[in-house]
Protein backbone atom coordinates (compact mmCIF):
# COMPACT_ATOMS: atom_id res chain seq x y z
CA UNK A 1 0.00 0.00 0.00
CA UNK A 2 1.19 3.22 -1.01
CA UNK A 3 2.03 5.77 2.16
CA UNK A 4 -0.11 8.87 1.26
CA UNK A 5 1.74 12.20 2.75
CA UNK A 6 -0.38 14.14 5.46
CA UNK A 7 -0.67 16.91 3.60
CA UNK A 8 -2.93 14.77 1.24
CA UNK A 9 -4.69 13.37 4.08
CA UNK A 10 -5.40 17.03 5.46
CA UNK A 11 -6.90 18.22 2.21
CA UNK A 12 -8.73 15.40 1.99
CA UNK A 13 -10.28 16.20 5.18
CA UNK A 14 -10.60 20.20 4.82
CA UNK A 15 -12.52 19.26 1.18
CA UNK A 16 -14.51 16.63 2.09
CA UNK A 17 -15.94 18.68 5.02
CA UNK A 18 -16.33 22.09 3.04
CA UNK A 19 -17.87 20.88 0.25
CA UNK A 20 -20.68 18.15 1.98
CA UNK A 21 -21.32 21.46 4.49
CA UNK A 22 -21.79 23.59 1.31
CA UNK A 23 -24.05 21.67 -0.83
CA UNK A 24 -26.09 20.13 2.65
CA UNK A 25 -26.64 24.19 3.69
CA UNK A 26 -28.39 24.93 0.53
CA UNK A 27 -30.34 21.05 0.60
CA UNK A 28 -31.92 21.84 3.77
CA UNK A 29 -33.08 25.16 2.72
CA UNK A 30 -34.97 23.70 -0.17
CA UNK A 31 -37.63 20.83 -0.51
CA UNK A 32 -36.72 16.99 -0.21
CA UNK A 33 -37.52 16.74 -3.63
CA UNK A 34 -35.06 19.05 -4.54
CA UNK A 35 -32.69 17.50 -1.91
CA UNK A 36 -32.95 14.57 -3.52
CA UNK A 37 -32.12 16.20 -7.30
CA UNK A 38 -28.81 17.70 -5.48
CA UNK A 39 -27.94 14.58 -3.60
CA UNK A 40 -26.91 13.19 -7.25
CA UNK A 41 -24.26 16.14 -7.36
CA UNK A 42 -21.10 14.34 -7.46
CA UNK A 43 -18.95 15.38 -4.09
CA UNK A 44 -18.66 11.82 -3.10
CA UNK A 45 -17.68 10.27 -6.09
CA UNK A 46 -15.41 13.17 -7.76
CA UNK A 47 -13.33 13.33 -3.81
CA UNK A 48 -13.42 9.74 -4.01
CA UNK A 49 -12.02 9.57 -8.08
CA UNK A 50 -9.98 12.56 -7.70
CA UNK A 51 -7.78 11.45 -4.26
CA UNK A 52 -7.51 7.15 -5.94
CA UNK A 53 -5.77 9.06 -8.82
CA UNK A 54 -3.61 11.06 -6.61
CA UNK A 55 -2.52 8.77 -4.53
CA UNK A 56 -2.65 5.67 -6.41
CA UNK A 57 -2.30 7.16 -10.13
CA UNK A 58 -4.42 8.81 -12.54
CA UNK A 59 -4.89 5.72 -14.99
CA UNK A 60 -6.39 3.70 -11.83
CA UNK A 61 -9.04 6.46 -11.62
CA UNK A 62 -9.90 6.68 -15.31
CA UNK A 63 -10.16 2.39 -14.73
CA UNK A 64 -12.31 2.70 -11.95
CA UNK A 65 -14.36 5.92 -13.21
CA UNK A 66 -15.54 3.31 -16.24
CA UNK A 67 -16.72 1.08 -13.41
CA UNK A 68 -18.31 3.85 -11.07
CA UNK A 69 -20.74 4.54 -14.25
CA UNK A 70 -22.34 1.09 -13.59
CA UNK A 71 -21.92 1.20 -9.62
CA UNK A 72 -24.55 3.79 -9.15
CA UNK A 73 -26.88 1.13 -9.81
CA UNK A 74 -25.78 -0.60 -6.91
CA UNK A 75 -26.61 3.20 -5.07
CA UNK A 76 -30.78 3.39 -6.30
CA UNK A 77 -30.49 -0.16 -4.46
CA UNK A 78 -29.35 0.54 -1.61
CA UNK A 79 -32.16 4.03 -1.48
CA UNK A 80 -34.66 1.27 -2.46
CA UNK A 81 -33.38 -0.49 0.50
CA UNK A 82 -33.38 2.44 2.89
CA UNK A 83 -37.09 3.04 1.81
CA UNK A 84 -38.67 -0.66 2.46
CA UNK A 85 -36.70 -1.67 5.46
CA UNK A 86 -36.96 1.97 6.95
CA UNK A 87 -40.39 2.82 7.64
CA UNK A 88 -40.71 3.20 11.16
CA UNK A 89 -39.72 6.55 12.83
CA UNK A 90 -36.60 7.28 15.40
CA UNK A 91 -33.64 4.90 15.78
CA UNK A 92 -35.77 1.59 14.93
CA UNK A 93 -36.24 3.09 11.59
CA UNK A 94 -32.96 4.52 10.97
CA UNK A 95 -31.24 1.02 12.10
CA UNK A 96 -33.43 -0.86 9.80
CA UNK A 97 -32.96 1.44 7.05
CA UNK A 98 -29.48 1.42 6.94
CA UNK A 99 -29.46 -2.45 7.24
CA UNK A 100 -31.70 -2.71 4.36
CA UNK A 101 -29.42 -0.42 2.50
CA UNK A 102 -26.67 -1.84 2.78
CA UNK A 103 -27.42 -5.76 2.06
CA UNK A 104 -28.83 -3.94 -0.78
CA UNK A 105 -26.01 -2.31 -2.12
CA UNK A 106 -23.65 -5.24 -1.32
CA UNK A 107 -25.71 -7.61 -3.91
CA UNK A 108 -25.53 -5.48 -6.60
CA UNK A 109 -22.02 -3.78 -6.23
CA UNK A 110 -20.82 -7.89 -6.06
CA UNK A 111 -22.94 -8.71 -9.40
CA UNK A 112 -21.63 -5.42 -11.12
CA UNK A 113 -17.85 -6.49 -9.89
CA UNK A 114 -18.31 -9.77 -12.01
CA UNK A 115 -18.79 -7.42 -15.28
CA UNK A 116 -15.79 -5.62 -17.04
CA UNK A 117 -17.62 -2.90 -18.02
CA UNK A 118 -17.12 0.00 -20.54
CA UNK A 119 -18.30 3.27 -20.71
CA UNK A 120 -21.66 2.54 -22.68
CA UNK A 121 -22.03 -0.46 -21.42
CA UNK A 122 -21.95 1.21 -17.66
CA UNK A 123 -23.89 3.92 -18.86
CA UNK A 124 -26.71 2.04 -20.32
CA UNK A 125 -26.90 -0.34 -17.16
CA UNK A 126 -27.43 2.98 -15.18
CA UNK A 127 -29.49 4.47 -17.17
CA UNK A 128 -31.76 1.36 -16.99
CA UNK A 129 -31.50 1.22 -13.47
CA UNK A 130 -32.92 4.78 -13.72
CA UNK A 131 -36.32 3.78 -15.19
CA UNK A 132 -36.67 0.71 -13.46
CA UNK A 133 -36.20 2.69 -9.88
CA UNK A 134 -38.11 5.70 -10.71
CA UNK A 135 -40.97 3.55 -11.46
CA UNK A 136 -40.63 1.89 -7.97
CA UNK A 137 -40.56 5.00 -6.55
CA UNK A 138 -43.55 6.50 -8.50
CA UNK A 139 -46.00 5.58 -5.80
CA UNK A 140 -44.04 7.71 -3.03
CA UNK A 141 -46.15 10.65 -1.98
CA UNK A 142 -43.79 13.66 -1.95
CA UNK A 143 -43.41 15.83 1.68
CA UNK A 144 -42.23 18.79 2.41
CA UNK A 145 -40.18 19.86 5.56
CA UNK A 146 -41.49 23.08 7.50
CA UNK A 147 -38.86 25.72 7.43
CA UNK A 148 -38.96 26.23 10.79
CA UNK A 149 -37.62 22.75 11.16
CA UNK A 150 -34.45 22.61 9.19
CA UNK A 151 -31.37 21.54 10.88
CA UNK A 152 -29.10 22.63 13.44
CA UNK A 153 -25.80 23.14 12.64
CA UNK A 154 -24.51 20.08 14.89
CA UNK A 155 -26.51 18.24 12.67
CA UNK A 156 -24.77 19.67 9.45
CA UNK A 157 -21.21 19.26 11.12
CA UNK A 158 -22.59 15.06 11.79
CA UNK A 159 -23.61 14.98 8.37
CA UNK A 160 -19.73 16.20 7.22
CA UNK A 161 -18.40 14.30 9.84
CA UNK A 162 -19.56 10.96 8.67
CA UNK A 163 -19.58 12.03 4.82
CA UNK A 164 -16.03 12.39 5.80
CA UNK A 165 -15.12 9.12 7.02
CA UNK A 166 -16.49 7.44 4.19
CA UNK A 167 -14.46 9.32 1.79
CA UNK A 168 -11.58 8.12 4.30
CA UNK A 169 -12.78 4.87 4.00
CA UNK A 170 -13.16 4.39 0.48
CA UNK A 171 -9.65 6.28 -1.02
CA UNK A 172 -8.41 3.59 2.05
CA UNK A 173 -9.90 0.69 0.44
CA UNK A 174 -8.65 1.25 -3.21
CA UNK A 175 -5.25 0.74 -2.39
CA UNK A 176 -6.75 -2.61 -2.06
CA UNK A 177 -8.79 -3.77 -4.45
CA UNK A 178 -9.04 -3.89 -8.48
CA UNK A 179 -10.61 -0.84 -10.27
CA UNK A 180 -13.85 -2.76 -10.35
CA UNK A 181 -14.51 -2.54 -6.90
CA UNK A 182 -12.88 0.51 -6.51
CA UNK A 183 -15.23 2.08 -8.87
CA UNK A 184 -18.18 0.71 -7.14
CA UNK A 185 -17.02 1.86 -4.19
CA UNK A 186 -16.58 5.45 -5.65
CA UNK A 187 -20.29 5.66 -6.45
CA UNK A 188 -21.40 4.69 -2.71
CA UNK A 189 -24.05 7.56 -1.71
CA UNK A 190 -21.52 9.49 0.41
CA UNK A 191 -23.36 12.66 1.08
CA UNK A 192 -27.08 11.31 0.62
CA UNK A 193 -26.61 8.55 3.39
CA UNK A 194 -25.52 10.76 6.22
CA UNK A 195 -28.40 12.86 4.66
CA UNK A 196 -30.87 10.60 4.52
CA UNK A 197 -30.07 9.08 8.57
CA UNK A 198 -30.11 12.70 10.15
CA UNK A 199 -33.48 13.65 8.43
CA UNK A 200 -34.80 10.47 9.23
CA UNK A 201 -33.86 11.12 13.06
CA UNK A 202 -35.20 14.32 12.58
CA UNK A 203 -38.04 14.81 10.41
CA UNK A 204 -39.23 10.60 10.21
CA UNK A 205 -39.37 8.36 6.87
CA UNK A 206 -41.82 10.22 5.04
CA UNK A 207 -39.38 13.23 3.83
CA UNK A 208 -36.28 10.00 3.42
CA UNK A 209 -38.70 8.52 0.98
CA UNK A 210 -39.52 11.82 -1.09
CA UNK A 211 -35.37 12.50 -1.19
CA UNK A 212 -34.91 8.20 -1.87
CA UNK A 213 -37.86 9.01 -4.64
CA UNK A 214 -36.23 11.76 -6.73
CA UNK A 215 -32.34 10.55 -6.22
CA UNK A 216 -32.84 8.24 -9.40
CA UNK A 217 -33.36 11.20 -11.87
CA UNK A 218 -31.27 13.68 -10.41
CA UNK A 219 -27.84 11.01 -11.01
CA UNK A 220 -27.82 12.50 -14.55
CA UNK A 221 -25.51 15.12 -13.17
CA UNK A 222 -23.08 12.09 -11.58
CA UNK A 223 -23.11 10.26 -14.74
CA UNK A 224 -21.68 13.37 -16.77
CA UNK A 225 -19.20 13.77 -14.46
CA UNK A 226 -18.03 10.34 -14.30
CA UNK A 227 -17.94 10.02 -18.08
CA UNK A 228 -16.01 12.96 -18.12
CA UNK A 229 -13.56 12.65 -15.68
CA UNK A 230 -13.11 9.18 -17.29
CA UNK A 231 -11.79 10.75 -20.42
CA UNK A 232 -10.34 13.91 -18.90
CA UNK A 233 -8.13 12.07 -16.48
CA UNK A 234 -6.00 11.07 -18.73
CA UNK A 235 -6.01 13.95 -21.12
CA UNK A 236 -5.80 16.81 -19.12
CA UNK A 237 -4.69 15.95 -15.71
CA UNK A 238 -6.51 15.05 -12.49
CA UNK A 239 -7.41 18.80 -11.84
CA UNK A 240 -8.62 20.45 -14.93
CA UNK A 241 -10.29 17.00 -15.48
CA UNK A 242 -11.91 17.49 -12.37
CA UNK A 243 -12.90 20.91 -12.94
CA UNK A 244 -14.06 20.09 -16.45
CA UNK A 245 -16.04 17.23 -15.26
CA UNK A 246 -17.82 19.63 -12.89
CA UNK A 247 -18.61 22.24 -15.30
CA UNK A 248 -20.63 18.96 -17.42
CA UNK A 249 -22.10 18.39 -13.83
CA UNK A 250 -23.15 21.74 -13.16
CA UNK A 251 -24.52 22.09 -16.48
CA UNK A 252 -26.75 19.16 -17.14
CA UNK A 253 -28.28 19.91 -13.37
CA UNK A 254 -28.73 23.65 -14.61
CA UNK A 255 -30.12 22.15 -17.65
CA UNK A 256 -32.52 19.59 -15.87
CA UNK A 257 -34.03 22.10 -13.41
CA UNK A 258 -35.20 24.21 -16.11
CA UNK A 259 -36.91 21.30 -17.94
CA UNK A 260 -38.33 20.45 -14.86
CA UNK A 261 -39.49 24.11 -14.21
CA UNK A 262 -40.78 24.51 -17.60
CA UNK A 263 -42.88 21.30 -17.18
CA UNK A 264 -44.08 22.50 -13.78
CA UNK A 265 -45.64 25.91 -15.85
CA UNK A 266 -46.87 24.15 -18.57
CA UNK A 267 -49.00 21.47 -16.43
CA UNK A 268 -50.33 24.58 -14.36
Amino acid sequence: MIEVPLTWQLAKLGLSISMVLGLGAIAVRASPRMAGLLAGYPLGTALALFFIGLEISPQFATQSAVHTLAGFTATMALGAGYWMAGRQPGVKGVIGGVAGGLVAWLAVSTLLAQFNFTRLSGTLVTLCAIALFSGLFRSIADVRIPASRTFSLPALAARAALATVIIFTITSLAHWLPPAWAGTLAAFPVTMLPFLLILHLNHGAAPVATVIKHYPMGLGSLLSYTLCVSYTYSTLGLLWGTLVGFAAATLWLLGWMQLIAWYQRRSA
